[in-house]
């Protein structure tokens, strides 16, 4: 009875590994589907701007598959990411783009992730942002007219 036991759990152990191992690999049809959406670039860099400035930025990308891409969602890094896109399935050999607004209110350097869900593959594309924001710099006092006024040539 200890050897059925043991010829049992062993049998269990090696169809679990061996089950493993099959949905590890990869199959034939998914191999090429994740070289479908290549962007020009994954990382956006700002530099250093002024506050309050542009907050717009694009991530340009071109479906080089055989299937039309759609993006399911953007999901920004934090309220202050904000990524949007077009609805449409891109068709293969085409163009799409993803918009990107950072809060360009806020000071300091940053660097925030949109996460991309598509119909490409189950792993979600990440895009990057990054760049620094300084303060805008303090306007000058006005000058003073003096009581006769500026406009009225002393009068």
């Amino acid at each position: 009875m200890k050897r059925f036991f043991a010829l049992f759990a062993l049998f269990t152990c090696l169809s679990f590994t061996l089950a493993a191992q099959t949905k590890a690999m990869p199959d034939a049809q998914g191999e090429g589907k994740a070289e479908a959406m290549t962007f020009e670039s994954k990382e956006i860099d700002y530099g250093t701007i002024e506050q309050n400035s542009d907050p717009y930025r694009t991530f340009t990308f071109t479906n080089t598959g055989e299937e039309p891409i759609l993006i399911t969602n953007a999901v920004g890094s934090c309220g202050c990411t904000v990524p949007s896109f077009s609805k449409l399935p891109v068709a293969p050999g085409e163009s799409g783009e993803i918009k990107v607004r950072y809060a360009t209110d806020r000071l300091g350097k940053f660097r925030k992730r949109v996460t991309l869900t598509t119909n490409v593959s189950d792993e979600p594309v990440v895009l990057t942002i990054m760049g620094e924001v300084l303060e805008k710099p303090a306007q000058p006092e006005a000058v003073p007219a003096g009581e006769a006024g500026m406009f009225n040539n002393g009068r």
